[in-house]
């Protein structure tokens, strides 16, 4: 049989612009003995202009950074207990971190102590570290610009509501936030119901001012402030359909197709698909693109190759632990594929996206749960 030249070549051309879709990664670790890993978070701690990895695990009294490029680890502080997420403003002459602890998924046994961390000299020795309220089942942690001034808020979701518990964690959850200075607990919204496991700030109209999303058992919501002061909530869309509490969503992220956005969710909460949302005539269309997840956990949109479409970096943290990364086949952002970043060495728990070794190329770092590990990908 003769196989036409012309063929081999225009099957490899495809083959490379298929694979150039992708880029490539080498995997270094850093740490292996973080139990119970939960979150990693990108930051310039020592202001020398590289970004930093910050590591929170559940399992530890002790919550640690590590510095770029060496990766030599230092404690921020010590004797803590249930650590669940932490948000860092990072524009001043030093980071200040907010850290939310004392947590457990039922709101009787969670304190929720939220404390405000800063160094006091060398970020390298151990921070002061100040309680300024206590809400239970305090979970997650971001910084958003609300109101367009330039000054970043802290924002806390609770997973739960005060007086809810398991199974189906029946009631109304509510959604804070605390102006750096006073640091006075204020309402955003409580319209929420059941579990609400994840948010992601975006300004979603570029009218300079942060949005919040959320998911939860309610679905996928947008939290905006008005410029009456009052806080809006509108639906984007209902999540997985199932029967509470395998209903709604559990994670949440915005990325571009290069000429619209689209949504991402892990679906339902900690559950086992990866879902799309495109808008179409004012509606979200939902498509599930992968449905092997086990104990989904993390998921960010980001242009990993430079052609401005983003991939979608997803990770769960069950059954060995997975990271995939999702590349669109075409700009109408309904046709993916999945390539494995990693599979059974790392846990995911959370991962972030950021050029870690200064070559203008967008690296992931993940912090492994079981595995008790944390990891960086070289993007090459």
């Amino acid at each position: 049989m003769t196989i036409n030249p012309h063929f081999l070549l225009v099957l490899a051309l495809a083959m490379t612009q298929a694979d150039s879709r992708f880029p490539q990664f080498i995997e270094h670790t850093i740490a292996t003995d973080l139990t119970g890993g939960y979150q990693v978070v990108a930051a310039d701690m020592n202001r020398d202009g590289k970004p930093d990895l910050v590591a929170l695990a559940s399992g530890m009294p002790e919550l640690v950074w590590f510095e770029n490029p060496g990766w030599k680890r230092h404690v921020i502080a010590s004797n803590l207990s249930q650590m669940i997420n932490l948000a860092l403003l990072d524009s001043g002459p030093h980071p200040v971190m907010v850290l939310a602890s004392g947590f457990s998924s039922e709101a009787r046994n969670s304190p929720g102590i939220v404390s405000v961390l800063e160094p006091e000299g060398d970020p390298r020795a151990t921070w002061k570290i100040r309680e300024i309220d206590r809400l239970p089942t305090a979970h997650r942690l971001r910084t958003a610009d609300i109101d367009g001034s330039g000054v970043r808020v802290v924002v806390n979701a609770p997973l739960t509501g005060a007086d809810t518990g398991g199974p189906d964690y029946r009631g109304h959850t509510p959604l804070v936030y605390y102006r750096p200075g006073d640091w006075k607990r204020r309402l955003i919204g409580d319209e929420n119901e059941g579990v609400m496991h994840g948010i992601a700030v975006v300004d979603w109209d570029g009218d300079g001012r942060d949005e919040i999303l959320t998911a939860s058992f309610s679905g996928i919501h947008l939290y905006k402030l008005l410029r009456d002061g009052k806080w809006s909530r509108t639906e984007i869309a209902k999540g997985d359909p199932s029967p509470c509490p395998r209903c709604g969503a559990s994670d949440v992220a915005v990325g571009s197709t290069g000429t619209r956005r689209f949504l991402c969710s892990i679906e339902p909460w900690h559950g086992n698909q990866m879902v799309t949302y495109i808008e179409e005539r004012g509606r979200w269309i939902r498509q599930v693109i992968d449905d092997s997840f086990v104990d989904g956990h993390t998921i960010h949109a980001v242009d990993l190759n430079g052609d401005g479409r983003d991939e979608i970096i997803a990770g769960y943290r069950g059954a060995g632990g997975a990271v995939y990364i999702y590349c669109m086949e075409d700009s109408s952002g309904r046709h993916w594929q999945r390539r494995t970043l990693d599979r059974g060495s790392v846990a995911a728990a959370s991962c972030v996206a950021v050029d870690l070794n200064g070559d203008g190329r967008i690296d992931i770092a993940c912090i492994g749960s079981a595995s008790a590990n944390l990891k960086w990908y070289e993007s090459r």
